[in-house]
């Protein structure tokens, strides 16, 4: 039988009594977090919880980014900060090195690697994964045309492991940071291939294992979903960043006209900008309530009316539809002048926006005398084409027309759900049609050139707009790259395959219930674990 001292067995009794309490005050806090809810209103709807299935949608980045967190991303004033990423540099802007973060860990304890990296890229654009918004990956070395990587690679020379926290990008031509960041780095949301290694390529899409993943890299991971209604998620108190202070987080998709009463109930505690769209009616009814912190941002989102230069290939007549067009009185009497008109693909959120670009101005007389010029006789009915899930344009529309048919122009409206007018685009069926659309403002490169390069469903094209894409990636510095979209801009706004009707400045609200919680455009969830409940 082991004797123990009265002073020894005292003191052992007494660290017992000291574990214990700190056991239950561990206990008691962990039930404290568990307890703490945060509601995130949104309005887009969720394609997938998969990342190899992510498209340019915010809200599947977003809400897949919670469990799998990209390399790097943008904050709020547009910086790029590091997630799984350190840091990354380049010389040429041809061959990108990526330091990963080396406290990056998964959920399970196993380091986040280099390997998980190169295997996330090579199963994202693996032909059985049938990626199709992948195709930009055709811009590293190895892929195919269209993005793919080679059938049953296990390595490509686009993307490789250097040790295990060190990657290496190769590009098949300069690429700018910039385009580097926003189009691979903030949608590259790596999976862990410890635990997806053994599935088959065809099978991965199916896989119903994001529903319930047992090892993430990000701050939360999924409890609950119904991709038309909401995601439920919970802390990952093994988060390498530390645990997160929200115990319960729900992404909740709603109606935009249920936003402004979630926000008034308290059902809803957060609304980010570009995922929840408060409708223009609502805003001065959030921006007005207590207990509520709305947030405007910049301009950034566009109201871009696309022409067919096909149906439409008199210059002239497209001038005088800009020049029809009262923009002023669109921006003052829908948005009640909450954002601002520009010619041109770029907002003054851009660093590249050119301010000395001066908008056409209306002038209907002018519309007129183009139109006499070209020889339009007004019985040519145009077709344009609009989103009816956006309430706000489709009565900009009607007054665009008003304004088209003074001068002398017709135009029949056709409201359609969203990923209808894709159809009619992509078939050319239309004359003009108008979608909102975001352009990254520190790159608006990629969608640029899908919009004006070879190809486009605009059937436009121009040399000279053609060779100055071709000159963004090798541009040194902001001002040598603004000064090529200016002269993009120029073109455009001579030329009129689109103009912009207005660019929004989006609202995002947060319950002042909430700490360290701000909704911007940008990074308002890179720093999710530090969100609290005022207490």
């Amino acid at each position: 039988m082991l004797h123990l001292s009265h002073s020894l067995g005292a003191r052992l009794v007494s660290l017992a009594l000291s574990l214990l309490l700190l056991f239950s005050l561990g206990a008691t806090a962990a039930a404290e977090d568990a307890q703490k809810v945060v509601n995130i209103g949104v309005t887009s709807t969720l394609g997938s919880l998969n990342p190899l299935l992510l498209d340019a949608g915010e809200l599947n980045k977003y809400a897949q980014g919670l469990q799998f967190l990209p390399l790097f991303d943008l904050d709020k004033d547009l910086n790029v900060v590091g997630m799984l990423g350190e840091s990354f540099e380049t010389s040429d802007n041809i061959t990108y090195t990526v330091k990963l973060n080396p406290a990056a860990t998964w959920s399970d304890g196993v380091p986040v690697t280099a390997d998980d990296v190169v295997f996330t890229v090579l199963k994202l654009t693996n032909k059985a994964v049938g990626n199709l918004t992948m195709a930009g990956y055709a811009a590293l070395a190895g892929f195919d045309e269209y993005g793919n990587s080679p059938d049953g690679a296990t390595e490509i020379e686009g993307v490789t492991k250097v040790d295990d926290k060190t990657l290496r990008f190769v590009f098949k031509a300069q690429t700018s940071p910039a385009t580097f960041i926003n189009s691979f780095a903030r949608y590259l949301l790596t999976i862990p291939k410890h635990k997806l290694e053994t599935v088959a390529d065809a099978d991965l899409p199916t896989t119903d294992w994001f529903g319930h993943a047992d090892a993430v890299s990000g701050p939360y991971i999924v409890t609950d979903f119904d991709s038309n209604h909401y995601v439920s998620y919970a802390a990952n108190p093994a988060y390498f960043r530390g645990a997160p202070k929200i115990g319960k987080l729900n992404i909740k998709i709603v109606e935009g006209s249920q936003l402004y009463a979630g926000l008034k109930s308290g059902e809803i505690d957060f609304v980010q900008p570009t995922t929840g769209a408060i409708p223009q009616e609502d805003q001065a009814g959030v921006e007005a309530l207590s207990g509520i912190t709305s947030v405007r941002e910049k301009p950034l989102t566009s109201q871009p009316v696309f022409i067919n230069t096909a149906k439409l290939p008199d210059v002239r007549v497209r001038q005088a539809i800009l020049y029809a067009i009262d923009r002023n009185l669109l921006l003052g009497g829908l948005l009640e002048g909450r954002g601002e008109v520009v010619d041109g693909f770029l907002s003054s959120l851009s660093p590249f926006y050119d301010a000395a670009i001066t908008p056409i101005a209306y002038d209907p007389a002018k519309a007129k005398a183009l139109l006499a010029e070209a020889g339009w006789d007004g019985s040519q009915k145009l077709s344009f084409v609009v989103d009816s899930g956006d309430s706000t344009f489709v009565q900009g529309a009607s007054v665009i027309a008003a304004q088209l048919a003074e001068v002398g122009i017709t135009a029949e409206i056709r409201t359609v759900d969203f990923a209808s007018i894709w159809d009619y685009v992509f078939a050319g069926d239309f004359d003009m049609f108008s979608v909102q659309y975001t352009l990254t403002p520190i790159d608006p490169y990629p969608d640029i050139s899908w919009l004006l390069g070879a190809g486009n469903f605009l059937a436009y094209a121009n040399d000279e707009v053609s060779r100055l894409l071709t000159q963004i990636g090798a541009a040194e510095g902001n001002d040598a790259t603004r000064a090529i979209y200016s002269r993009i801009n120029q073109i455009v706004q001579a030329e009129v395959p689109m103009f912009n009707a207005y660019v929004t400045a989006p609202l995002g609200a947060v319950s002042n219930r909430l700490t360290n919680a701000e909704p911007h455009v940008y990074g308002s969830f890179n720093h999710v674990e530090l969100w609290d409940v005022a207490q």
